[in-house]
């Protein structure tokens, strides 16, 4: 089902904030070229440049504090750019406004280490939140979508579940259910097995590799286990001593990667 057909509304941009959109290189999902980004004043990350394109997989990887978080959040509107240039998913990060960053925020889906669920409600409840935030109506179409998205992460049956009768690995596969409510463009994922033991560890990051092969999402994954990079390579960049770099620009194939 197509999601952005069942909810029209979902996607309508007011003409403040389509003027607050950037064009960007065809390929180009992700764009960033600033002299340095960070937060209270303080510089985290200098000289930084990024781009990711459509249906990439990258890693990102740092130390602790090294501002990996930072750069994420600079990216859904959460950290503001103040220099330079940014475009995310045709968004201009120097002209986002509080108008404009929900509208920012519906073309990407956004994991993170916690999961982040309403746990005073069920699965249901809690992807249907989401949906009717974004300006879904049509309550049988609300319900198809939930039911869609929870095949998709291999969750059908639990909608009438709570959270706390999830493990860790099932509260993050409705986690990255949530995040595919809306066909974003781009998951970004910040530590998103950093609470989960290695074998469950594995079963979300093939997830995520999955959807970014079947599905043509781009993705970008912030870890520390450096283990899983090694079993499923993929472009890494890694910020060290306040600058960003590319650490292995060999991809393989999302094909290959999934079915390890």
């Amino acid at each position: 089902m197509d999601a952005q057909a069942a909810a029209p509304e979902q996607n309508e941009v007011p003409t403040g904030a389509k003027q607050q959109q950037a064009q960007r290189p065809a390929e180009d999902l992700v764009w960033i070229d600033t002299p340095g980004i960070g937060q209270r004043g303080g510089i985290i990350i200098k000289d930084l440049r990024l781009s990711i394109k459509n249906g990439e997989f990258v890693y990102l990887i740092g130390k602790t504090g090294s501002g990996k978080s930072t750069l994420l959040r600079l990216l859904y509107g959460d950290v503001p750019l103040t220099a330079g240039v940014g475009r995310v998913a045709g968004f201009d990060l120097r002209r986002l406004d509080e108008e404009s960053i929900p509208y920012l925020r519906r073309r990407l889906g956004i994991v993170f280490q916690d999961f982040q669920l309403l746990s005073d409600r069920n699965v249901y409840q809690n992807l249907a939140f989401v949906l009717r935030a974004t300006g879904w109506r049509d309550e049988t179409k609300i319900k198809e979508r939930i039911l869609e998205v929870l095949r998709n992460v291999g969750m059908q049956g639990t909608q009438d579940k709570f959270t706390y009768e999830l493990s860790g690995g099932e509260q993050q596969r409705i986690a990255v259910a949530r995040a595919l409510l809306n066909e974003p463009e781009l998951i970004i994922a910040d530590e998103p097995t950093g609470n989960l033991d290695p074998n469950t560890s594995a079963e979300i990051l093939r997830l995520l590799l999955d959807i970014n092969h079947r599905q043509g999402t781009a993705v970008v994954m912030a870890t520390h286990d450096y283990t899983m990079i090694l079993k499923f390579p993929s472009r890494t960049v890694k910020i060290d001593g306040g600058t960003l770099h590319e650490v292995q620009k060999k991809t393989a194939e999302p094909s290959d990667r999934a079915k390890e």
